[in-house]
């Protein structure tokens, strides 16, 4: 019997590729993320610090224009810390996004996947019809030439 070949092999191989593909880039995706995580962590470590030390700095008394600069370095660490909650925000939305059409390549190579062992299955089924068919003409000619011998 003739080699078990899958007609949708060529669209099965695309459809990994392309899954794999989106795999790699939502991976890249969640490094970004997490890169981003870990800028606002120390965007925030940076803000307790000269807070901590703009407070520090008001018990023991200064000038009026240095707690000025204070407080507006203290707002322009606060505009820079929304900035990047929104940009991670904005990166979470891809990962998502990435995410839900990475499941939607992996239904779509699943249910290729499915219909291939279903074929190859039906294959082997008839395969062993086919052997099966052989054993038992082989059993009969035996029998067959046994009677007549005998």
């Amino acid at each position: 019997m003739k080699k078990f070949r899958f007609s949708l092999e060529t669209v099965l191989e695309y459809k990994q590729q392309v899954l794999e593909t989106l795999q790699t880039e939502h991976g890249a995706i969640l490094a970004r993320v997490r890169e981003q995580e870990k800028h606002i962590e120390e965007l925030e470590a940076a803000y307790r610090a000269l807070s901590h030390e703009f407070n520090r700095r008001k018990e023991e008394g200064l000038t009026i224009l240095d707690a000025l600069k204070y407080e507006q370095y203290l707002r322009s660490s606060e505009r820079q810390i929304e900035e990047a909650y929104e940009h991670l925000r904005q990166l979470q939305k891809q990962a998502e996004k990435k995410r839900a059409e990475v499941v939607e390549a992996k239904k779509e190579t699943s249910s290729i996947e499915k219909l291939r062992e279903k074929k190859l299955e039906g294959y082997n089924k008839a395969i062993q019809k086919s052997e099966e068919a052989l054993i038992d003409e082989f059993v009969t000619t035996k029998r067959i030439m046994e009677a007549q011998s005998a």
